[in-house]
């Protein structure tokens, strides 16, 4: 007989041991040294999978050879998302007290595929996600589950409200079988996901409006109720308003009262996707951002954006949990228990059967960290978007294209004659500058129909130093 037929079949506990404190003391290691990184990668396009074997090894490899290769293959062809000069995108963050929680759960391997097959992992995300909800200012009123992601969350709101408003049209004939029209309406600023959540419900991109903002980029009310207005003379029926509490390009506030005034009028499903701006709600002095929250139907927050918790843990909480019960309920004999009537099998709150346990990284991070030092952190993010704003606001021909509500600075630098398609040019090509120097990562976008850039402040390790490096690169970008 052979060594590898002698070897156990699984990783011993005393070997996962030994590992596990290599990988730790790795991971350790790289946030304590990922600003001596350059922030984003400058890996090709195939470059890692040249380096990857075609096939899957036939026998066992020593973890360390694993390790080995993440630091030699992987890790050069990585954009840092924890770095402190990262303001791209939102605040993706990991705080390593989130990251041990994470650990927990991948290593318990529990899944929630009802009550009883983890009752510890139901019970603690009910508490986990009310915590967050009382920690923003929500209402009793709300119940929460733990989602992938603000995608999957939006993909439900607007799910609960077609069966809303097709009296559960899908027992029936579906969106088929309806004579009139369901019609669903978002800023065109929202997230590209809403309109690819209400492709997914089955209302078709030619049910989808897109209404114009207003100066402040936000929706425009009025553009709302008359495009409603519209829709309704031409028999059509409002289904769904999709309303934003920070838009991604410019983090721009839609007007959730006048929203919820125009969703009661038509009978409308009022989801409110706050997915990156909803962990700023832990503040008070933010919260007169989502006025009128209490009359949506449905929302989203992402912890695993800038509060704090590791990827992936997005907060769907709805005001009619029986309501989202029925539309996503299903109960074959194989997952039916004894205790079913007296808890809640969170696998009827979504589309997924199995269920990981997140609550553990949002638990984590919530007892690691305390509300207060939340506070502190989102408070200091800020103040140094603000300092940034002012100094370019300052610095002609520099200019601020958005108001700044919270993090995110919307910026261009807007030399005397340069316009249109030149311009363009010149903002991409200061950018990239930026980006080559290895300093600091921004996403470029547009505003209006031309590029723009916009600087995120989140990053966990960011302070006001990294920002004030930013701000003495980007004008020694156009020098």
């Amino acid at each position: 007989m052979d060594n590898d037929a002698r070897r156990p079949l699984t990783m011993s506990p005393e070997e996962f041991r030994r590992h596990a404190h290599r990988v730790v003391d790795w991971i350790a290691d790289y946030r304590a040294r990922v600003a001596e990184r350059p922030v984003l990668s400058t890996t090709a396009p195939g470059d890692v999978l040249a380096a990857l074997p075609q096939d899957a090894p036939e026998h066992p490899e020593d973890f360390g050879d694993v390790l080995r290769d993440v630091e030699q293959l992987l890790l050069p062809a990585l954009s840092h998302w924890q770095h402190p000069g990262f303001f791209a995108y939102f605040p993706s963050n990991g705080d390593l007290g989130a990251v041990l929680g994470d650990m927990l759960s991948t290593g318990l391997g529990v899944l929630g595929l009802s009550w009883q097959s983890a009752p510890a992992l139901t019970e603690l995300e009910e508490r986990a996600v009310d915590w967050l909800r009382r920690l923003s200012g929500l209402s009793d009123s709300w119940r929460g589950v733990i989602q992938d992601t603000a995608s999957t969350s939006t993909l439900l709101a607007l799910v609960c409200a077609r069966e809303r408003a097709t009296a559960h049209g899908a027992t029936r004939g579906g969106l088929q079988g309806e004579a009139v029209p369901l019609v669903v309406y978002t800023s065109r600023e929202a997230h590209s996901s809403v309109e690819k959540a209400a492709l997914l419900a089955g209302f078709g991109r030619d049910q989808v409006r897109r209404i114009d903002v207003d100066e402040a980029r936000a929706l425009d009310p009025a553009k709302l109720g008359g495009t409603i207005e519209q829709d309704v003379a031409a028999g059509r029926r409002p289904c769904a308003i999709v309303a934003t509490t920070g838009t991604t390009a410019t983090t721009a506030m839609d007007p959730i009262d006048a929203c919820a005034d125009l969703a009661r009028r038509h009978g409308a499903w009022l989801h409110v996707d706050a997915a990156m701006a909803g962990s700023a709600m832990i503040l008070p002095e933010c919260r007169h951002l989502w006025n009128g929250i209490e009359r949506a139907d449905s929302l989203v927050v992402n912890p695993h954006k800038w509060l704090g918790a590791s990827f992936d843990c997005s907060v769907f909480w709805v005001r009619d949990e029986l309501h989202l019960v029925r539309v996503m309920s299903t109960n074959p004999s194989y997952l039916r228990t004894a205790v079913d009537d007296k808890v809640r099998n969170y696998r009827d709150w979504g589309i997924a059967l199995g269920r990981r346990f997140r609550a553990l990284k949002l638990w984590s991070l919530l007892r690691t960290q305390g509300a207060e030092r939340l506070r502190v952190r989102l408070r200091r993010d800020l103040e140094n978007a603000r300092w940034l704003a002012s100094c370019v606001a300052t610095t002609p021909p520099w200019r601020v294209l958005a108001p700044v509500p919270l993090q995110t600075v919307c910026v261009r630098h807007e030399p005397t004659g340069l316009t249109g398609d030149a311009l363009d040019r010149h903002t991409l090509a200061w950018l990239e500058r930026i980006h080559a120097s290895g300093t600091a990562w921004l996403t470029p976008a547009q505003i209006d129909g031309r590029w723009m850039v916009r600087i995120s402040i989140g990053a966990l390790p960011t302070e006001r130093g990294d920002v004030e490096r930013l701000w003495q690169a980007m004008q020694a970008s156009v020098r």
